[in-house]
């Protein structure tokens, strides 16, 4: 490096993923074998996202800039020869979106330090990325409770000839995941036609869209199961899972150039029937308990406790309160029940290299979150010191029966089962 022999950038604990609104801070190490003049040592922090459009090009044909912070840790002078260390601190702005990679496009985070030096001398300079993670949690997006479904009926046309309808219904358990959950997909073909149907099949689909002059969809496939075929006149139902592997979330907040999709496509290759089941892929899992502000109790005035009744109450003749029963069993469209299910299912094909992933970030392949569970952050492995904040759900307080407005003594308060009933 000539009269530099060593230009280093150290972030202080190691750190590499940050979170927004944090302080970002280190050292510049500089080791100089010769005396160096210099205008100043700057160090600057910068966020941006470029789009481009040919696939991993750099140069940016649309770009949106985050922040661009610079501050001078040496005055003009010289470096002399040995060792030189300067701190620097930044502050992350809290609306920067996550990091991201894509074929067309990425949301990047560094940090850049240059010696200035006088006209005609050669600059030196010198750079570090570290990667923004603005966790999603699902429980605040609206409308995420409940199965996402869909159904669709295609005629079924052989040899230019309609000879029926084929009816198809998919259905996935929830509206979003975390990497590592797994997807509980069901399906049901009615097969309402003179010929068998192709094979049935389902896909974890991921769409891009970069917001270039001309918009550009990238589209690829992240997982696949099969299943099998429907003879003539026959209903089967077809129950496979997919697990959700390391993804990047589905919103990009504080990005208007890149959006990230993804969906359940399920298909039968003959005839042309297809449905997609829309979901959403974050980093905090659904929780059925979570509320994003605590209950409060309102507090009552003080009660006095209910006198005892001049008559001991009746027993009561009910029996204890049961589960409901079981609903019977629902038809499908067409009114004929399920003949049958599909044995012939494949595993799961997933190929890694195939999906967008943003950069830095491991998970941990720990037990599956279902819902009902303490949602968790998936942060990668290197930023387990970063504390993000608990979520804690408050459940409201059941009160008993209120006996202070009962005309006692003239009326003994209710009984027992007299005050579940109303």
């Amino acid at each position: 490096m000539g009269k530099i022999e060593a230009f280093d950038i150290t972030f202080d604990q190691s750190k590499e993923v940050y979170i927004p609104g944090e302080t970002i801070s280190g050292t510049v190490t500089i080791k100089v074998g010769q005396k160096i003049p210099c205008k100043a040592v700057k160090v600057n922090c910068n966020g941006f996202c470029g789009l481009t459009n040919k696939v991993n090009d750099t140069a940016w044909t649309v770009e949106e800039q985050y922040f661009n912070n610079t501050i001078s840790v040496a005055d003009k002078g010289t470096l002399k020869q040995g060792n030189h260390t300067f701190a620097f601190q930044f502050r992350i702005p809290g609306a920067a979106p996550t990091s991201f990679e894509g074929n067309y496009g990425r949301i990047g985070y560094r940090v850049r330090a240059f010696i200035d030096t006088p006209r005609f001398t050669k600059d030196y300079n010198t750079e570090k990325a570290f990667y923004l993670l603005d966790p999603l949690n699902l429980n605040k997006i609206p409308d995420i409770w409940g199965p996402c479904s869909s159904s669709v009926t295609q005629e079924f046309t052989y040899m230019l000839l309609k000879t029926g309808t084929v009816f198809l219904k998919a259905q996935t358990d929830m509206k979003g995941y975390t990497p590592g959950q797994i997807i509980h997909l069901s399906a049901t073909v009615h097969n309402r036609s003179d010929k068998s149907t192709g094979n049935i099949s389902a896909s974890l689909m991921q769409r891009v869209t970069y917001e270039t002059k001309r918009p550009i969809h990238d589209e690829r496939s992240i997982a696949e199961v099969e299943g099998g075929r429907v003879k003539a006149g026959r209903e089967k139902e077809w129950k496979e899972q997919i697990i959700v592997p390391p993804l990047p979330q589905s919103s990009l907040v504080g990005c208007d150039l890149i959006k990230i999709n993804y969906y359940v496509k399920v298909s039968l290759k003959s005839p042309a029937v297809m449905l997609t089941l829309p979901l959403h892929i974050g980093n905090v899992s659904l929780d059925k308990n979570f509320s994003s502000a605590p209950l409060t109790t309102p507090a009552l005035p003080p009660r006095p406790a209910p006198r005892p009744a001049p008559r001991a109450a009746p027993r009561s003749k009910l029996n204890s309160p049961t589960a409901p029963p079981d609903e019977p069993h629902q038809r499908a469209e067409g009114g004929t029940p399920m003949n049958g299910s599909f044995m012939d299912q494949h595993s799961q094909l997933v190929s890694p290299g195939r999906f967008s992933y943003t950069l830095g970030l491991s998970f941990s392949d720990s037990r599956h979150n279902q819902p009902g569970t303490n949602p968790q952050i998936l942060i990668p492995s290197s930023a387990t010191s970063t504390l993000l904040p608990s979520m804690n759900s408050a459940s409201p307080h059941i009160m008993p029966p209120d006996y202070g407005s009962s005309e006692y003594p003239q009326e003994a308060p209710p009984s027992y089962d007299e005050s579940m009933n109303t």
